[in-house]
């Protein structure tokens, strides 16, 4: 198996730490929110010869610089680092795997840049429309946004997260999150240390994770600011939706799993849906503020778009290449071919 490489590379915007084996053709690999690159590590060492693996880490994550987040632009910031660093290695047009907001920053930048793409892999990608307070053809539950953004963060969480907690005395605890979101059960966690170090590692603040928020009249009280990742990812100034009509015609493999409980129609951290379930008080109804029908939104656009596979990895939870990693392996070097 190929040895993951460290190194910090200096772009026109950053600087971004990668991990890279083999030689050839260019696979990079996006990590999602609460991650780093560390997370594909088993895959970048089980590529085939002829394949360049790189997996980056994206600005306020794991080794890169903890450079403040733009939210008006969507994953704009992410997008532009990556190209950056494209131009940086010489890199022409590349092979994109990306999951969770990973996801969702490859098939932005497919959007932008079209002829940078080879193949997109998304991984339980966040939906075309965002995360949170969307229907299901993208319009907004609230004009403000609100139940997305950065005020949607478990408070209990960041703390937790500031303080460096690695116990899981709390249920709110980073750990824990690793046991009872990333996987479907404690007794299917893989690689839980290294997991645990990705989340440990995010920049905390109002330009990082999770970004400043506003107040607002409307249910959950909370609607999205300007800063930050989880309004990077608000439905308010995030949207891929326009790919079928980008120029970009890569192949994708949309990779899922079944029992993921945070993209999908019924997400344990949706407001919509931790209100329906009764879990935050004052949901205001179905017709008012419904579940996002995430995996939905994403088979509709992807449908536009033109032919795509989607394979749901049954019995998996959020991070299947983790779970299951030689059955991922398998999937994506028979797509990369």
């Amino acid at each position: 198996m190929n040895v993951a490489r460290s190194r910090t590379i200096r772009t026109e915007r950053l600087s971004t730490h990668v991990r890279e084996t083999g030689d050839g053709v260019p696979v990079v690999f996006v990590h999602g929110n609460l991650s780093d690159g560390s997370a594909w590590e088993e895959q970048l060492a089980l590529l085939p010869t002829g394949f360049h693996g790189i997996a980056v880490d994206l600005r306020g994550f794991g080794g890169s610089d903890p450079a403040p987040v733009d939210a008006t632009r969507g994953v704009g910031d992410y997008t532009d680092d990556l190209i950056s660093l494209f131009d940086a290695l010489q890199l022409g047009a590349v092979h994109l795997v990306g999951h969770s907001m990973g996801g969702g920053v490859i098939l932005d930048l497919a959007t932008r840049h079209p002829g940078r793409v080879l193949t997109l892999t998304p991984v339980a990608p966040v939906s075309p429309y965002g995360f949170g307070g969307t229907r299901l053809d993208g319009t907004p539950c609230a004009p403000d946004f609100a139940g997305s953004g950065g005020g949607t963060a478990n408070p209990d969480l960041v703390k937790l997260m500031a303080e460096g907690d690695e116990s899981d005395a709390s249920p709110l605890s980073p750990r824990n999150v690793v046991r009872t979101l990333y996987f479907p059960a404690p007794d299917v966690v893989r690689d839980e240390e290294a997991l645990l170090r990705g989340i440990l590692s995010t920049h905390l603040g109002d330009g990082n994770y999770p970004g400043d928020a506003e107040s607002s009249e409307n249910w959950p009280g909370v609607a999205p600011g300007s800063r930050g990742v989880l309004n990077a990812i608000s439905p308010k100034y995030f949207d891929w939706s326009g790919l079928p009509a980008s120029g970009c015609r890569a192949p994708v493999l949309w990779i899922r799993g079944d029992l993921d409980a945070i993209v999908s129609d019924t997400s344990m951290v949706d407001l919509g849906f931790l209100g329906a379930s009764g879990y935050v008080p004052g949901w205001p109804g179905a017709e008012a503020f419904p579940a996002q029908p995430m995996i939905q939104q994403t088979r509709e656009v992807l449908s536009r778009y033109g032919p795509y596979t989607e394979h749901v990895m049954d019995g998996t939870g959020h991070f299947p290449y983790s779970q299951r990693p030689d059955e991922f392996a398998t999937l994506l070097h028979t797509h990369l071919s």
